[in-house]
């Protein structure tokens, strides 16, 4: 338990630069707050003590405005960042060293009581304002860009923006990020696929315009020479 706890801070430390103070961390981090409350509910909940869990999720939810349901699952090093608004569904399983921003919802998509949210592995980065909806898997050191609906399984290592998501580096540059060991959510640095592909676009109209071009000057020299044959017979 306490291994968990010196990890728990430890993130806090590692992936907030304006951290000053264990002291800060314990009494003003409520995204630290509703972890630890999470904790204890969850193993209420595993003695199936259900009531007392949801009361104990409910009273965090209060405090700090998260949202977390007693059945999620959670690693060590989890670290939600302000968190007003982040809601993780019963299902949900969160691996070690993962990173959520304020208002990402982890949710279902289905009313079956079965496997209904998400499973995000190792050192995963959610940005603001995502939704990850459905039981699928977002691999290990991918990141998902804040506004982002992801509905679909992500791969190892991969960088998701839109909506829909959708992957946007090229494996090239993700191993590029892998040598720099920068696992963090630089937005300024994402690409954007809706500009990429309106670009693509503009490119095809030019290409379709210079072969236009082209077909229209043949046209040109066929007509002329179409024109002066006939002249030429009658001269002959």
């Amino acid at each position: 338990m306490f291994k968990t706890l010196r990890e728990d801070i430890n993130a806090v430390f590692q992936r907030d630069p304006a951290v000053r103070s264990i002291l800060e961390v314990v009494v003003c981090y409520p995204g630290f707050h509703a972890l630890q409350l999470h904790r204890l509910a969850h193993r209420v909940w595993n003695f199936k003590w259900y009531f007392i869990a949801r009361c104990i999720s409910q009273f965090s939810r209060f405090v700090t405005g998260i949202e977390i349901h007693p059945g999620a699952r959670i690693g060590s090093g989890f670290f939600i960042d302000h968190g007003m608004g982040v809601v993780i569904g019963e299902t949900a399983e969160i691996g070690n060293n993962c990173t959520l921003y304020h208002g990402v919802t982890l949710g279902g998509t289905s009313w079956a009581k079965e496997k209904r949210h998400p499973t995000l592995g190792d050192d995963v980065v959610i940005g603001s304002g995502a939704k990850v909806l459905g039981p699928f898997t977002v691999g290990s050191g991918s990141k998902i860009g804040s506004n982002s609906v992801v509905v679909k399984e992500v791969p190892e290592k991969a960088t998701v923006v839109g909506v829909p998501g959708r992957m946007v580096l090229s494996e090239e540059e993700r191993r590029q990020q892998a040598k720099q060991q920068r696992f963090d959510l630089e937005h300024g640095r994402l690409p954007d696929p809706q500009a990429q592909a309106i670009s693509r676009l503009f490119e095809q109209i030019r290409t379709l315009e210079q072969q236009v071009s082209q077909l229209q000057d043949q046209q040109k020299v066929l007509t002329a020479q179409l024109r002066q044959t006939p002249a030429n017979g009658k001269g002959a």
